[in-house]
């Protein structure tokens, strides 16, 4: 491919707020879209994850993994990768500096993390969670440095914060602020389900799938129903990362509370977290048999032979271990929520209303053989149909490097000039200023320091440990 045919086709690069080994979903599901997207060579990717310090490393990673350099990160982030696809890897990685918040449980973006993308190769930017990466941004403006930028809305912040201290309060401040940071620097918002809060230019569409090994355990499931074998032999379980908001205080309260009905019900819940010790023994104290076991990667054998999956989480926007537990040819027994909407339309899906409706749903479960996924249920659920949903949602078929009508719009062409001529530039700035002090900052709670990348990260990254703080409206 020649320079010119390269600058023709579409650049997109992915911000995510996490990366593997941290198994979780903002992790996982960016690394699968860049590697659809670039499969069929019609568009460059590149893949922008969080670089952390050892120290940091050691508050996130499991099993004490850590990485000395961000080439050593890469190579593991990649052979996991590979040994999941079928296909060659396509796409480029690059990182940005950031640090794990113990008080937020999430890793949050240090310095003006778009100068990970060069302004030549800057087009279109995918934002994983774009109220978590531009609440403490400070730099340039998303839509001044790409041409087009899309926010892919994972978490319902809004439903976690109502569960802390004074949380309708904090809720309801969050609420206007995430409104606040996308409108001012995402053209389109994908809303996963409409679990989440209302954005502006939203559309609500679940552009996730599934790890195909998900949907080739269930083919093997599929072949032994067939032959009439018994492809389940064990029960219920759960698995998620273990603190209380991640469904295990729902499901407990539910165990403890029909403890009579289930009487002969045994559980499995698995999963790695800060709440561990507290579930186990809140586990303990039921009458029923709930085992506890440490997390693992729910596509292992130890899974296989599980028939149902039982999640009464209301705080997931589209769950993936759902989709996975479908995929794999299971009953899932779910809460008739919002965010379950995409899993009605399979079979195995078993919604419930109330406590008495998960234990009807759950013995019937239990009692019964999983219907079989047609192709086209199993297509629904793949990373192919959820590639062509987010290229439809998104917007991007009618894009083009060559020819797009959005331009690079200088919002901060200089100090001196006056930016009140539209409401969105005057919020931008406002952002602007407020997200370069420190008081300010840590006043909203971002993490003391990361205005500007430390000697260590620059040290890590190859970054310039004198990079002044963009503190002028200056166009580069």
């Amino acid at each position: 491919m020649t320079k010119q045919q390269q600058q023709q086709q579409q650049h997109i690069a992915i911000f995510t707020t996490a990366s593997i080994p941290w198994l979780t979903g903002t992790a996982v599901n960016p690394l699968f879209r860049a590697a659809y997207l670039a499969n069929d060579g019609d568009r460059r990717v590149t893949l922008v994850i969080p670089w952390l310090t050892v120290k940091h490393q050691k508050l996130v990673y499991p099993n004490s993994i850590t990485f000395r350099s961000p080439s050593e990160q890469e190579a593991y982030v990649r052979h996991w990768l590979e040994e999941r696809l079928s296909f060659r890897l396509g796409f480029e990685i690059r990182f940005y500096p950031a640090k794990f918040a113990t008080d937020k449980r999430s890793i949050l973006p240090v310095g003006d993390i778009s100068n990970a993308i060069p302004d030549e190769e800057a087009d279109i930017a995918v934002l994983e969670e774009p109220e978590h990466l531009t609440w403490f941004h400070h730099g340039k403006k998303w839509k001044t440095k790409f041409n087009y930028v899309i926010g892919i809305v994972h978490t319902n912040y809004l439903e976690y914060v109502k569960r802390e201290k004074q949380g309708r309060v904090k809720a309801f401040l969050l609420k206007y602020l995430n409104s606040w940071v996308v409108g001012i620097y995402c053209h389109k918002v994908i809303r996963l389900s409409a679990a989440t809060q209302e954005y502006p230019n939203h559309v609500v569409c679940n552009v996730h799938g599934v790890n195909p090994k998900f949907l080739e355990i269930g083919l093997r499931k599929l072949e032994q129903q067939k032959l009439q074998e018994q492809p389940f032999t064990k029960g219920a379980y759960y698995i998620g990362k273990m603190v209380w908001s991640k469904g295990y205080k729902e499901l407990l309260k539910l165990l403890e509370k029909h403890q009579k009905e289930l009487a002969e019900l045994e559980v499995d819940l698995y999963g790695d977290g800060e709440d561990s010790e507290e579930i186990k023994e809140a586990a303990r104290k039921l009458d029923l048999k709930v085992n506890v076991y440490p997390g693992r990667d729910h596509a292992d054998s130890l899974f296989h032979n599980y028939k149902v999956f039982l999640n009464p989480s209301t705080t997931d926007v589209v769950c993936t271990t759902t989709a996975e537990a479908l995929a794999m040819g299971k009953i899932v027994v779910c809460a008739n929520h919002i965010s379950n909407e995409f899993f009605k339309q399979f079979p195995n899906c078993r919604v419930y209303d109330d406590g008495n409706g998960f234990v009807r749903a759950t013995l019937k479960a239990l009692g019964e053989q999983p219907s079989q996924l047609s192709e086209q249920q199993r297509h629904e659920l793949s990373w192919e149909a959820a590639t062509q949903r987010f290229i439809k949602a998104s917007d991007l078929s009618r894009l083009s490097r060559a020819d797009s009508n959005l331009s690079k719009r200088s919002a901060f062409a200089s100090s001196s000039i006056s930016v009140g001529k539209n409401l969105e530039d005057m919020s931008a700035y406002i952002h602007f200023l407020a997200s370069g002090f420190e008081t300010s900052r840590r006043a909203f709670g971002a993490i003391p320091g990361s205005l500007q990348p430390d000697e260590e990260l620059c040290k890590d990254l190859g970054l310039s440990p004198m990079t002044p703080s963009p503190n002028s409206l200056k166009e580069d």
